[in-house]
C-alpha cells in the first residue's frame, strides 16, 4: 500500500512556540506590551516545569506555577492576574486546549489602595524643579490627566490648539478619548512643536523621517509615516534602523526619561511622598473634584470605564475622607477652655 502524498500543510515547518505565541497575539491586535508580558510569563512557566513542552503539561502544572507565584514569590494581585492570563492564552489561543477549572488555584487578594496625591503647591514645586521637555511632559500629565504612555505616544495630529483639546488614541482598553489642552501650556507646546518640526525636516532631508504607524496603516497610507501630522510630539533624540521596513525611524522619547526626571525632582525638593508620573494624574482628578467639577466629567476626561473607579478620588480630598472636617478642628484652644 502506498503512502498518501504529503499536503502543503504536512510539509510546512513547525514554528517554535514563541513565534506561534507572537502570531496569535498579533492576529488579535493585542498591544506590543501585552506581547512582551505574555512571552515573559510563558517563558517563566516553561522554566518552572523544567523546560517541558507545555503541550504535555496541564492543570496540575499550571496550578503549581501560579500558586508558587502567590505563595513563594508573593507577587501582587495584578501581576498574578497577568501571569494567569498569559498561561490561559497559551493553552486556549495557541495550543487550542481548554484547561479544566483550576479548583486548587490560590488567588491573590487585590487590596484597595488609596492613590498618592500632591497638593497644588507640591505640584508647582516639582514642576519648577524640572526643565526642558520632561517639564513640558509632566505639565501635560497633570494639566490633562494623561497616563505616562499616552503622553509619550501623543502625535502631532492629535493636538488641537483651536479647540483646546488633546485626542488620546488607543488608550487603556484600546479606547479613544478627548481631554483638555491647558491654556497655560500652549505657548510652550507651540515652541516645542516648532523645534520638533525642524528636526523632522532635517531627518527627511537625510533620507529618514519615518515613524511607526498603528495596525495596518502603513499599507493603506504608505507615505503617512513620513508626514508631519503622524510624527511624535515628543520625539527621541536618536533614530534607529527598522530592518523589516527598511526605514530609518525615530521613536518617541522613552518613558524612562520622564520617570527619572519626575523622581529626581521630587527628591530634590525633599518630598516625603512617593511620587511617580501617575501621581500627577491622581492629583489632576482630585484637584478637579476639589474645584467642584462633576464626577462624570472627570470620568470621561480620565477615560475610566466605570464611574466607580473615579469615585476613589472622593476619599483623598484635602479635608480628609469624604471631605468631612474632624471634630478636633472645632475644639477651643487650650487657653480658651473654661473650667470643668
Amino acid at each position: 500500500m502506498t503512502d498518501r502524498p504529503q499536503s502543503p500543510e504536512d510539509r510546512a515547518p513547525v514554528l517554535p512556540l514563541g513565534e506561534r505565541v507572537r502570531r496569535a497575539i498579533r492576529v488579535r491586535h493585542l498591544s506590543r506590551r501585552t506581547e512582551e508580558a505574555y512571552l515573559h510569563w510563558i517563558r517563566r512557566f516553561w522554566l518552572f516545569t523544567g523546560r517541558r513542552d507545555p503541550a504535555r503539561c496541564g492543570p496540575t502544572e499550571v496550578t503549581a506555577f501560579l500558586n508558587h507565584l502567590a505563595a513563594v514569590d508573593r507577587v501582587a494581585a495584578s501581576t498574578h492576574g497577568q501571569a494567569l492570563a498569559a498561561v490561559l492564552f497559551l493553552y486556549r489561543a495557541v495550543l487550542e486546549r481548554d484547561l479544566p477549572w483550576l479548583a486548587d488555584l490560590v488567588r491573590v487578594a487585590r487590596p484597595r489602595r488609596l492613590p498618592t496625591v500632591l497638593s497644588r503647591s507640591e505640584v508647582a514645586a516639582v514642576l519648577a524643579t524640572m526643565t526642558g521637555t520632561p517639564r513640558l511632559m509632566a505639565t501635560l500629565l497633570y494639566g490633562a490627566g494623561l497616563r505616562l504612555l499616552e503622553c509619550c505616544q501623543l502625535r502631532v495630529k492629535d493636538v488641537d490648539f483651536d479647540r483646546n483639546q488633546l485626542t488620546i488614541r488607543g488608550g487603556k482598553g484600546d479606547k479613544d478619548r478627548a481631554t483638555m489642552l491647558p491654556a497655560r501650556v500652549q505657548h510652550e507646546l507651540r515652541a516645542h512643536l516648532q523645534r520638533a518640526r525642524a528636526l523632522h525636516e532635517k531627518d527627511v532631508a537625510a533620507g529618514a523621517g519615518w515613524v511607526e504607524l498603528p495596525n495596518a496603516l502603513a499599507r493603506k497610507l504608505p507615505n503617512a509615516g513620513r508626514e508631519w501630522p503622524w510624527q511624535w510630539v515628543f520625539p527621541a533624540t536618536r533614530t534607529y534602523w527598522h530592518a523589516e521596513s527598511g526605514q530609518q525611524r525615530r521613536h518617541h522619547l522613552h518613558e524612562t526619561v520622564l520617570q527619572k526626571a519626575v523622581r529626581d525632582a521630587a527628591a530634590a525638593i525633599g518630598l516625603s511622598k512617593r511620587v511617580t508620573c501617575h501621581t500627577f494624574r491622581h492629583s489632576f482628578a482630585t484637584h478637579l473634584l476639589e474645584s467642584g467639577s462633576d464626577i462624570r466629567t472627570i470620568q470621561q476626561l480620565l477615560g475610566h470605564r466605570s464611574v466607580a473607579t473615579t469615585m476613589i478620588y472622593t476619599h483623598v480630598l484635602n479635608r480628609g475622607p469624604a471631605g468631612v472636617a474632624s471634630p478636633v478642628d472645632s475644639l477651643p484652644e487650650a487657653g480658651d477652655a473654661g473650667g470643668v
